[in-house]
């Protein structure tokens, strides 16, 4: 009991280190570091982190977390890069913060499992399951967490994308170039297939060709109606008739979002009639019952 509470104690000491440590009236910056946005280059120059801060305590375990989180990743059947999934969904957190935020969701998760079990005084085994079962369901919450988030995204890009192929299309055909077209759909957009077109037009302003730049996006995206598209698109200066097969392309898009609506439409007829066979099942038996046991006890008699 003592032992745990001691360990809890030096958990909640580092952890209000770690926060008071951001809070600008506690830790004060230096002046060097104050007066380098004003040196000339000083911008270039990386700041260096306190001791004791989120910054340090990221570099330090920074690369453990993300060695510790894809081996479990992978122990637990995810296969897909944490970093092409952070990616798609447009997160703020790079794969790196991704870890280290489960790892210490896993460690405190550890930690409260550990004082629970030696408070409660819980048997053997179930204080065992506790201990390392926390720390597995924080580290798999953050994961489905994100593989929903993930999921969700790819399948917004595969409703949206007939409309946008569609406008995509008129543009080419009223005289627009690709790049302008992108970059109109990108502005004027607000959805999924907008906001990674957004990411495109980025690419195409550092440099990138458009092909380099759409095939990056069907990389991310993984969806077979964005990389039939963007192969569609490559061949922008092969052809001059793009316009004519981006829309037959926005057509055979819009005929699978059909199909999979017409499959949903049948799962869900075919759900009614459960409830239905059942309701009628039911009575059915207990009237071929009573003349069933009323026939044996004929028979017995």
């Amino acid at each position: 009991m003592i032992r745990g509470l001691v360990l809890l104690g030096l958990g909640l000491w580092a952890g209000a280190t770690l926060v008071l440590a951001e809070v600008r009236w506690i830790s004060r910056p230096p002046l060097v570091e104050r007066l380098r946005p004003y040196a000339p280059g000083g911008l270039g120059q990386p700041t260096s982190a306190g001791l004791l801060s989120v910054a340090s305590f990221r570099e330090a375990v920074g690369p453990l977390a993300s060695a510790v989180g894809e081996r479990l990743a992978h122990l637990f059947g995810v296969g897909e890069e944490v970093d092409v999934r952070l990616r798609r969904v447009h997160a703020d957190l790079d794969p790196v913060g991704f870890r280290v935020r489960q790892v210490g969701w896993s460690v405190a998760a550890f930690g409260v499992g550990a004082v629970l079990a030696a408070g409660l005084g819980l048997p053997g085994p179930v204080g065992v399951l506790l201990v390392l079962g926390a720390p597995a369901l924080s580290f798999l919450v953050l994961e489905q967490q994100l593989a929903a988030r993930s999921a969700r995204w790819q399948r917004h890009l595969f409703l949206e994308l007939p409309v946008v192929a569609e406008q995509l299309a008129l543009l080419l055909a009223a005289g627009w170039s690709l790049t302008a077209a992108l970059h109109r759909l990108a502005d004027r957009g607000s959805g999924s297939v907008a906001a990674d077109l957004q990411r495109v037009c980025g690419r195409l302003r550092q440099g990138l060709s458009e092909a380099e730049a759409l095939r990056e996006w069907s990389a991310v995206a993984r969806v077979p109606a964005v990389e039939r598209l963007v192969a569609v698109l490559a061949l922008n200066r092969d052809t001059a008739d793009l316009a004519r097969l981006v829309t037959e392309e926005a057509r055979a898009t819009r005929r699978d979002v059909h199909r999979e609506l017409l499959e949903a439409v049948e799962r869900r007829n075919q759900q009614v009639w459960i409830p239905v066979t059942v309701a009628t099942l039911v009575p059915g038996v207990l009237f071929l019952a009573i003349p069933f046991v009323d026939a044996l006890r004929l028979f017995g008699t």
